[in-house]
């Protein structure tokens, strides 16, 4: 039987310049069951950007493959739904038309786009805004049409690259939650990359910490926290333990290596 997930099945990725090489990633293995929201938190260059260009397959890796519900994926784009930090949202379309632009890439035509997309922009905090162009929104505003559109893509694996990264502490705090609200509804997987412990550990229900040079995957550690979560939960026992301990693993395989490589 399929194993129902992503698999990464001895991924590495080297890259050659001037006769030179260069290992970004070395071989991991890493599964992702279906419906589990895992994070990746680790220092700059530890490869989490290069696993989710290979996942999406914007990048061959060197070795390995991507496998998702038992299918071979290596290579293949429009497997999965793929966010950037940046909204990417295209200023001369409406908020409801930029929700839809995924499904409309899809083959959906835009009547039909619309319709499935209005009923969501109304429900999760942009109604009243879908006849409005993006330079109207707020940062958050755009995240959460940008986070729309990539879940109506409808691919069951989503993968978030530091979507809140640019947005200041309230409303990324508000938007973690409303990421919550959508994980809860959606039942996608989700693959996070963050450099936010805090945000990982309220988010996720596994964390992957890696480290560099060569970037790996030096633990996983689950969350063990209920759901549904609030923000209540940060300040308990067991959430500022599993927080210390990402910190501890980040600074020992993390800041010392990359202090020792330089000096």
């Amino acid at each position: 039987m399929a194993y129902a997930g992503l698999e990464l099945e001895d991924v590495s990725m080297v890259f050659k310049s001037d006769g030179q090489e260069f290992t970004a990633l070395a071989p991991l293995e890493l599964q992702v069951p279906r419906g589990r929201f895992i994070s990746l938190i680790g220092p700059s260059g530890c490869g989490k950007s290069t696993i989710f260009n290979i996942v999406a397959g914007l990048q061959a890796p060197t070795t390995g493959r991507i496998v998702l519900d038992g299918e071979d994926i290596t290579g293949m784009i429009g497997q999965v739904g793929y966010m950037l930090q940046k909204d990417l949202l295209l200023p001369w379309r409406t908020v409801l038309d930029n929700v839809s632009l995924g499904m409309e890439i899809r083959g959906v035509p835009l009547k039909q786009a619309r319709e499935k997309a209005l009923p969501l922009i109304q429900r999760y905090g942009l109604g009243g805004f879908e006849n409005r162009y993006p330079s109207a929104l707020s940062g958050g505003m755009r995240q959460r049409a940008a986070l729309l559109r990539t879940l109506l893509v409808d691919t069951d694996l989503i993968l978030l690259d530091e979507p809140f990264g640019a947005l200041d502490a309230q409303t990324k705090a508000h938007m973690q939650e409303w990421l919550l609200q959508l994980f809860n509804d959606f039942g996608r997987t989700v693959i996070f990359v963050t450099h936010d412990v805090e945000e990982a550990v309220f988010l996720s229900d596994d964390i992957y910490v890696m480290a560099s040079r060569p970037g790996r995957v030096i633990d996983k550690m689950p969350v063990d926290l209920p759901r549904p979560r609030d923000r209540s939960i940060v300040s308990t026992p067991r959430f500022v333990a599993m927080k210390k301990y990402c910190l501890d693993l980040l600074h020992t395989h993390g800041v010392v290596e990359e202090e020792k490589a330089a000096a």
